[in-house]
């Protein structure tokens, strides 16, 4: 990895703290002694910071240049970690908010086809193209209610984040999303009606959820990436 691919990484994972509410760019300036505005200017891509100024951001993140390393790049520096074609499991946030998978942020790999999963169709928002495709998580019996029994207890999703778009991957077959639900990753069919996403769930039991899309945001921030792949029994 280079000085410009750790940049941009190190870029990444602080707008995603400044997104989940854990930062902000004042705070970022107190903690390094920088200006705010200098800050701002790298968080927008306008600048780059010196050896120097890097190395005293990481520090105040509490971040270690092997937590900015892709998951990818296990296979040559990380034999600890399971070589695998397949897709890293991470938590609902990761898969929410992480652009990139670092090796900390994998609890395991699902191995899954590697040629099945390039052989999916991707409909990405600009900003999702540089984020890691797949990711799976695993859906606990309460999430797993409303799209019961399309969706079962302690199954595993698999996100294609590439898949943004409301438009259904097959004719007449309603995609299920996983969507940013407040600070939750919830399964739903989804339609977008009135500045809403409109979350359906399959269990008739469970109500209907209005998602009110904010100034500045379009329908797709809210969308995880479809679901792939659903393995309900192992």
């Amino acid at each position: 990895m280079n000085f410009t691919q750790m940049h941009e990484r190190l870029r990444l994972e602080l707008l995603r703290r400044i997104q989940r509410g854990t930062l902000s760019v004042s705070l970022l300036a107190r903690q390094t002694g920088f200006g705010q505005s200098h800050m701002s200017n790298f968080l927008r891509s306008r600048r780059q910071l010196s050896l120097e100024a890097l190395d005293r951001v990481l520090s105040s993140q509490h971040i270690t240049p092997w937590e900015l390393l892709p998951l990818d790049y296990r296979r040559t520096r990380a034999p600890d970690v399971e070589e695998s074609d397949g897709v890293p499991m991470v938590s609902h946030t990761a898969a929410l908010f992480e652009p990139l998978t670092r090796v900390a942020s994998a609890r395991r790999m699902l191995r899954v086809p590697a040629d099945w999963l390039g052989a999916m169709r991707a409909r990405p928002s600009n900003h999702r193209k540089m984020w890691r495709r797949f990711v799976a998580v695993t859906i606990s019996a309460g999430d797993a209610l409303a799209m019961d029994p399309m969706v079962q207890a302690d199954g595993i999703a698999v996100l294609d984040r590439h898949y943004t778009s409301l438009i259904d991957y097959r004719p007449n077959r309603p995609n299920i999303y996983a969507v940013r639900n407040g600070a939750r990753l919830s399964l739903r069919y989804v339609d977008f009606l009135a500045n809403r996403l409109v979350l359906r769930p399959h269990n008739l039991a469970f109500p209907v959820d209005l998602l009110e899309i904010a100034p500045g945001e379009a329908p797709a921030d809210l969308i995880a990436g479809r679901v792939a792949l659903l393995i309900n029994e192992l």
